[in-house]
């Protein structure tokens, strides 16, 4: 297992999710949860802010899939933040499956006493932490980085962005 401190960022339409890992990439934690920007490069910017006070040796963006597989209105969406937090951290990116974290997130919380609505923001983080986790558990087994590189969603396969902070986007 590679020494570093690891970020994982949770993509949603309002709220960002993050969490960190310890120096020696064993413990997730939830982190913060940021509001989403005007654009892409200035919630990337926000995420900056917020975790300045650390070193990354990589971030991991959840991917948004569907149960089967595919790429859902969300994926887009996800592929240009995490192509702007790489241009904004200059640290590398990688790609995380996603499916299902934010259930998760909503359950554990839910088994913890919380209540949901009153919850978002930490279901934000949370859904981060079971990224990171995710990510953390991958490199352990196999001893490879997890996930996919920034290279595999490239922003030329993409349609045109529409504005994040829109409700009908």
């Amino acid at each position: 297992m590679r020494k570093g401190r690891r970020l994982a960022v949770d993509v949603g339409k309002a709220r960002i999710g993050l969490a960190i890992s310890d120096q020696d990439g064993i413990l997730a934690s939830p982190f913060e949860t940021v509001a989403r920007q005007e654009s892409f490069e200035d919630s990337a910017a926000a995420i900056a802010r917020a975790v300045d006070d650390y070193f990354f040796l990589e971030a991991y963006v959840g991917l948004p899939l569907s149960l089967s597989g595919n790429q859902t209105p969300s994926t887009g969406d996800a592929i240009r933040m995490a192509h702007a937090i790489a241009a904004v951290l200059g640290i590398e990116v990688r790609f995380i499956d996603e499916r299902l974290t934010t259930v998760t997130a909503s359950a554990n919380l839910r088994l913890a006493g919380r209540n949901a609505k009153n919850s978002r923001s930490v279901i934000d983080q949370e859904a981060a932490a079971i990224i990171l986790e995710q990510a953390l558990a991958g490199e352990k087994a196999t001893g490879n980085q997890p996930g996919l590189a920034l290279s595999a969603h490239p922003l030329t396969d993409l349609p045109p962005a529409t504005d994040p902070a829109s409700p009908n986007s």
